[in-house]
């Protein structure tokens, strides 16, 4: 088996059957499987993936396990020499996954894989970012690398200068499409579970740097990303902004240490008062209920930061 897809998929079922038909029609030259994680969807995900594609190998969770560990679970039962992690909300194109997979073939040092992401026709997705700092932390909350993307000093966080047009060495290959090698995995082990979501492919590319693996970016490959499972991820907005940001604290501990982690803190104590305090003034002046969520998700965000208390 040359590669396995594995996709996670929660309450995205409508998504989740254009991707699963993109790669069934555009994936012919290499031998491949797919697996699919459901974390306790209730929209008929798991139900439309048994009936309409019977091939497919479906593992259910009772419960929503989250990210890493639902993708742990497909990749202890996948086959490939790869593993494709794909999100259910992206659109295979002509014949991506082979063009990648050919990639690796002929890259024996590279251990991941990312691909061209399209938001449309014309608009090419900023995929792909530096590792995390406390220096880049600081440039996405203070607003400095969205103020100045061109700049190699304020846009490192999403490398705004550099169009996604060309190959590229990455620190990290974003994981809605991330093609690894198996021998990669074997080395550094599976993806961290303690990353509930958000922020567990930064660790794991930080796991294969420290290994030796590059990590490519190569637009030899294109996929369409809808963006359409991200309104599950919406419906509890204020959780996940919590949670990106305890997900981030776990990363500077793990692996940039206690000053790091102090430092991360103290940015965004600072930065999440500031943002309640604003958005809650600005939406008493608006009667805007989209700034007053704003301002909930960062309130709740510094109470988690001071007193430890996550949004149930």
């Amino acid at each position: 088996m040359d590669v396995s897809v594995v996709i996670v998929s929660w309450n995205a079922c409508d998504v989740l059957r254009g991707c699963l038909h993109s790669i069934l029609e555009e994936t012919h030259d290499v031998s491949f499987e797919i697996i699919v994680v459901d974390n306790a969807s209730r929209d008929g995900s798991a139900e439309m993936v048994r009936n309409e594609y019977p091939v497919i190998k479906l593992i259910e969770n009772p419960e929503n396990r989250g990210f890493a560990a639902a993708n742990n679970q497909g990749i202890r039962v996948a086959s490939g020499r790869y593993i494709l992690l794909l999100n259910p909300d992206t659109i295979i194109l002509e014949s991506a996954i082979c063009h990648c997979v050919r990639y690796a073939d002929l890259h024996m040092d590279v251990g991941v894989v990312g691909c061209q992401v399209l938001e449309d026709d014309h608009r090419i997705q900023p995929t792909g970012f530096s590792f995390p700092s406390p220096w880049t932390l600081f440039l996405t909350v203070s607003g400095l690398s969205r103020a100045f993307p061109s700049s190699r000093l304020f846009g490192r966080p999403e490398l705004g200068w550099w169009g996604r047009d060309s190959e590229q060495d990455l620190d990290v290959i974003s994981g809605m499409f991330m093609l690894v090698r198996r021998e990669a995995i074997e080395q550094v082990g599976l993806l961290d579970e303690d990353y509930f979501v958000y922020t567990e492919e930064a660790d794991w590319c930080y796991r294969f740097f420290c290994a030796g693996w590059r990590r490519v970016f190569t637009p030899c490959a294109r996929i369409i990303h809808l963006d359409g499972g991200g309104k599950s991820t919406s419906q509890v907005s204020v959780k996940m902004f919590v949670q990106i940001q305890k997900s981030s604290m776990i990363y500077y501990r793990k692996h940039l240490g206690l000053g790091a982690w102090l430092a991360a803190k103290v940015i965004y104590i600072v930065s999440n008062s500031l943002r309640a305090g604003a958005w809650f003034v600005s939406a008493a002046v608006t009667r805007d209920p989209s700034l007053r969520r704003k301002s909930a998700a960062a309130a709740a965000a510094l109470r988690f930061h001071l007193l430890g208390i996550e949004v149930v």
